[in-house]
């Protein structure tokens, strides 16, 4: 028996994942809904999960919907955004008690996932379309969220990083859709795009708790009715070629520079060098042992932050940093050190079995909550696999040094980007 046992079924529409989880008492209810980045529509799409939680037909007020899950024993009900590869995936996400650990045995799961069908598949709408004050307040408050990563420098960089490095890429789109566009949305095209994505998205429904699968798929077919059996969002991610190394520097009023760099590592999930890469990252600069943090931050004491992320299913490396604008040149110098170092393999056996451990505590961590889970299993739904969480642990303890070094040679440096204050470097 696995560490997680998914039973996956085909149901109206959309994929039904049931997870047995015996040591929590909620059940977590997460809908996943997925189409490709496009800039056409990302805002639309940004504002639209928003609009669909603020009411159902049967509860049409903020007010009633919040009342209705306080009667659920305190459900709760919450939705993000998110951007895998060049996917934009809507989440839809519903915690309720386990009616086991009730006297009275209210059908909370039934009430739940009817619920979350109702917040999905039954806004209430006004002559056809959502609700004029509804979009208003939801485009005000989004304009907010993306003005809010241009206000923190630290996700600013990042953002910035990412739209120099992917220029004519969809990823270069951010998750929350661009300012400039969120004014000119109507209720009415806001129904319309709704209305396309309920014919053509690619919708996975997490069930994670201590419940029968076959009560759950029973539920589910009773309340989700989603049109066509075999939807399927493909989109290729795109893989650039490296042309020579882009620098932008950036000025703006800010105290602490952000450097960062972002790297093109031809490897995604769906690959089988993946998990070398993982363990890469981890000696590299995923975690306060490695050598971005040591070397960096520690050692040269040039950066209050160092450390680097992989996107799992756009195949970059992207390292963060902030450092005094004086020492630019250092640092900059120091982290290409770190790279060279990996692709020489001047790394300790210790420094890869310590990786080793951490990144399987990590998992086992990420998998004690609903939501973790449910975002490491999701990985399969994007790259077309079908990886068990034990097999990511066995993959990651068979990676050697050797491996290391081979997937590190395809590793190419492809931008820095540099926030600076007022000066020179």
């Amino acid at each position: 028996m696995g560490i997680l046992n998914e039973l996956i079924t085909n149901v109206k529409g959309m994929r039904l994942h049931t997870i047995a989880a015996l040591p929590f008492k909620t059940n977590s209810l997460i809908l996943k809904v997925k189409a490709p980045l496009d800039e056409n529509d990302v805002t639309l799409r940004a504002l639209l999960p928003h609009v669909l939680q603020r009411g159902t037909k049967t509860y049409p007020t903020t007010t009633q919907l919040r009342k209705y899950l306080d009667e659920l024993y305190g459900a709760t009900l919450q939705v993000d955004l998110s951007k895998k590869g060049e996917h934009h995936i809507m989440t839809f996400r519903m915690e309720i008690p386990n009616e086991k650990f009730l006297k009275n045995q209210t059908p909370l799961l039934e009430k739940g996932i009817k619920l979350l069908s109702e917040v999905f598949l039954s806004p209430p709408l006004q002559n056809g379309a959502f609700r004029e004050e509804i979009v208003e307040q939801e485009k005000r408050t989004l304009k907010q969220r993306i003005q809010a990563a241009y206000d923190d420098k630290m996700r600013y960089a990042n953002l910035r990083l990412v739209q120099e490095m992917c220029k004519s890429e969809p990823y270069r789109l951010h998750v929350n859709g661009e300012k400039e566009h969120v004014q000119e949305i109507t209720a009415f095209q806001l129904t319309q795009y709704y209305q396309n994505m309920l014919n053509s998205n690619e919708v996975d429904f997490y069930v994670i708790g201590d419940a029968d699968p076959e009560h759950i798929q029973e539920i589910v077919e009773k309340n989700f009715h989603l049109s066509g059996s075999n939807r399927h969002v493909q989109v290729n991610s795109l893989q650039k070629q490296v042309n020579g190394v882009r620098e932008v520097i950036e000025e703006q009023d800010v105290t602490q520079g952000k450097l960062n760099i972002g790297y093109r590592t031809h490897t995604t999930f769906a690959d089988d060098d993946y998990f070398v890469l993982h363990v890469f990252n981890g000696i590299f600069g995923g975690f306060p042992h490695s050598k971005l943090f040591r070397n960096v931050r520690e050692k040269a004491s040039l950066a209050y932050y160092a450390s680097s992320r992989i996107e799992s299913h756009k195949g970059l490396l992207l390292v963060m940093s902030g450092i005094e604008v004086k020492n630019y040149d250092k640092a900059l110098s120091i982290i290409h050190e770190q790279m060279e170092a990996m692709k020489k393999g001047d790394f300790t056996n210790e420094e890869l079995l310590q990786t080793k451990a951490v990144i399987k505590n990590q998992l086992l961590e990420t998998i004690d909550v609903p939501g973790g889970m449910a975002e490491l299993l999701y990985h399969n739904v994007v790259a077309k696999t079908n990886r068990s969480i034990d097999e990511w642990m066995e993959r990651v303890e068979k990676v050697n040094k050797d491996d290391i070094v081979q997937l590190a040679q395809k590793i190419e440096l492809d931008t820095i980007y540099f926030l600076k204050g007022g000066g020179s470097l």
